[in-house]
């Protein structure tokens, strides 16, 4: 396993596969670009938004664990002036743009978000609210419980597989060492992924992961992985460094 940052070695080498859900690949990808890099985007996993009913009774706040649980809340609700606890930087500003005034940024994992909830808990009164996926990666709830705050979460969107298997050419570059890096921002994609190279990949190929729990599948099976020092995007890309 690598921390730090992965470089390209010149040639051909200079794609990146982003393998987020849309559309915040787009984002990453123009990030990218910026750096120096050419964005493979083809993501391993897709949002479907669901028509889920949410019950506001009793909520004094509301929770976001990805810029996703803000689209999908606030196509089926017009709440905007409850408190925001967001896990990281840019679920904050997926909050803020849709119209949150009192938006917390937790700037790290669901761990540093209990712990922002937790010492803001005079903040807001009732129960705290997570709009999110059906499998999350934590359990806030819980993890709130225990420091006496009630939280409830409803299921506002789901995550799938996207249709591709080990044929795609983005799987046949990794294991070319025809690539750059492949990044990975969630344990769920980091499992997609390990189940597609289903072994090592070549040394100049680095896989790199926004979490220690995106990684362990990767490493599981033999990848080189880079680890971002921070949970977020901005890590992420710290980790890559630039291709120049």
């Amino acid at each position: 396993m690598v921390e730090g940052s992965v470089r390209a070695g010149g040639g051909p080498r200079l794609t990146v596969w982003v393998t987020r859900t849309l559309p915040g690949a787009a984002l990453t990808a123009a990030r990218l670009r910026r750096l120096g890099w050419g964005p493979s985007v083809v993501p391993l996993l897709e949002v479907r938004l669901l028509d889920t009913p949410v019950c506001m009774d009793r909520v004094g706040a509301l929770a976001f664990t990805s810029p996703n649980g803000v689209t999908a809340f606030t196509r089926l609700r017009d709440e905007r002036a409850l408190p925001v606890f967001a896990v990281g930087d840019g679920t904050a500003d997926a909050a803020r743009g849709a119209g949150f005034a009192k938006v917390f940024s937790a700037a790290g994992d669901v761990h540093d978000l209990v712990a922002l909830i937790a010492a803001r808990r005079e903040s807001f009164s009732g129960l705290l609210l997570r709009p999110g996926p059906g499998k999350p990666a934590g359990d806030l709830d819980s993890a709130l419980a225990t420091r006496g705050i009630q939280a409830k979460s409803c299921v506002v969107y789901e995550t799938i597989a996207t249709d591709l298997n080990a044929s795609i050419p983005q799987v046949a570059r990794v294991l070319a060492g025809d690539m750059a890096a492949v990044l990975i921002h969630s344990p769920r994609a980091g499992r997609r992924l390990a189940s597609l190279l289903n072994g090592p990949i070549p040394a100049s190929c680095r896989v790199v992961c926004i979490s220690a729990a995106a990684a362990r599948p990767l490493i599981e099976v033999g990848c080189n992985v880079a680890i971002a020092a921070h949970p977020g995007e901005a890590g992420v890309l710290a980790a890559l460094g630039g291709a120049g």
